[in-house]
C-alpha cells in the first residue's frame, strides 16, 4: 500500500504518532462525534494510544490529508477491512473548516484510484449513518451506490458499493 499520495492540492501520508495533536482536534470535532462517534481521545497519551491501535491493526490504513501549501493537516482517508463487511471499506473525515472545498473528493478519488488497480480490493464498500447527507452526497459523486441497510452494534448503517454489477456484497 502506498504510504504517500500526492494530488494537485493535497498530500496524503500514512498516519503516525506524530499526528497526535491533529487527531485530538479531528476526533473531537462536531462532525466526527455526530457521525462517527466519541472516541474519548482528549490527551496526548490517549491520542498516541488511539493512533498506535490503528497502526497495529492488520488491514487498517489511514492517511492524513494535508494541504500541500503549508503542509496543513485537514482530514483523514481510511481504507480498512471491517469484521462485519466482506470487502474493504473507504472512509473520510475533515475538520469542519475545510469542508465544502472538494478536498475529501480529491483525496478519496486518489485513494480509490490506487486501490482499485488491485482486483483483491474490488468491490470497495463504504458505510455511513443515514443522516450523514454530506458523506452520502460524496459517495454518490465518487461512483458508489446504495446497497442495503445494516445494523451493527444496534446502529443503523447504510452500505454503499462501487461495484458495477450491483451485486449485494
Amino acid at each position: 500500500m502506498e504510504t504517500s499520495i500526492v494530488t494537485n492540492r493535497l498530500s496524503l501520508d500514512i498516519l503516525t504518532a506524530e499526528d497526535y495533536e491533529f487527531i485530538i482536534s479531528l476526533v473531537n470535532s462536531q462532525g466526527w462525534i455526530e457521525f462517527i462517534g466519541d472516541r474519548n481521545v482528549h490527551s496526548q497519551v490517549q491520542a498516541i494510544a488511539y493512533i498506535n491501535k490503528i497502526l497495529n491493526t492488520e488491514n487498517f490504513y489511514y492517511w492524513v490529508v494535508r494541504i500541500k501549501d503549508g503542509n496543513v493537516p485537514i482530514g483523514i482517508i481510511s481504507f480498512l477491512k471491517r469484521q462485519y463487511l466482506e470487502h474493504f471499506d473507504i472512509g473520510f473525515a475533515l475538520l469542519p473548516e475545510f469542508a465544502g472545498y472538494g478536498y475529501a473528493h480529491e483525496a478519496a478519488k486518489e485513494v480509490l484510484s490506487m486501490v482499485s488497480a488491485n482486483q483483491e480490493f474490488n468491490p470497495i464498500l463504504a458505510t455511513t449513518i443515514p443522516s450523514n447527507l454530506s458523506s452520502i452526497k460524496l459517495l454518490l459523486k465518487l461512483g458508489f451506490h446504495f446497497e442495503k441497510e445494516l445494523v451493527v452494534s444496534n446502529e443503523k448503517l447504510h452500505l454503499y458499493s462501487n461495484s458495477t454489477t450491483r451485486d449485494t456484497p
